[in-house]
């Protein structure tokens, strides 16, 4: 999940704006979690589309 779409349940706010300490510290641990985590959900379908259509060429020219 993007943390763009979280809401803070101590302010009521976005995470993302970092109202308050607890929203700027969830961000701040959302931001550094993995290398992928910052990706939205579209790029991680094209990416997984990317790599199928890899696999796809690969055992195409095998075969």
């Amino acid at each position: 999940m993007t943390y763009d779409r979280l809401v803070c349940a101590n302010c009521a706010s976005p995470v993302s704006e970092g109202r308050c300490p607890v929203c700027r510290a969830n961000r701040e641990r959302l931001q550094q979690e993995g290398f992928l985590s910052g990706l939205n959900p579209m790029a991680l379908i094209a990416l997984l589309a990317v790599l199928i259509a890899a696999v796809a060429l690969l055992a195409h020219q095998t075969a």
